[in-house]
């Protein structure tokens, strides 16, 4: 199972979103550690794609206007992959992703 951490500021951004918006949210990722679990490749909703500028750095839809910004990081269960969610939002994430 992928495991997960977040920035601090991830934290504030995700406490700062609607309930509606959580729910979207947690809803996205419980697909994208389905896809991390099969090993497979992301379904296109997600577009999980890189951020230009922001080495190692990637983005994932989670709404028509919701971004959610990550890097993968150092292992922490053997074979697992390590995900550190950075930054969360409708709007305005890309200046400081």
């Amino acid at each position: 199972m992928p495991t997960f951490a977040w920035v601090a500021r991830f934290g504030a951004d995700f406490d700062s979103l609607t309930p509606a918006q959580q729910v979207s949210f947690l809803a996205a990722v419980a697909e994208f550690v389905e896809d991390l679990r099969t090993g497979g490749r992301f379904r296109k909703g997600l577009r999980v794609r890189g951020i230009k500028g922001a080495v190692g750095v990637f983005e994932m839809t989670w709404a028509d206007d919701g971004r959610a910004t990550f890097q993968y990081g150092k292992s922490m269960v053997e074979g697992e992959v390590h995900v550190v969610w950075r930054r969360v939002s409708p709007l305005g994430i890309f200046k400081q992703p």
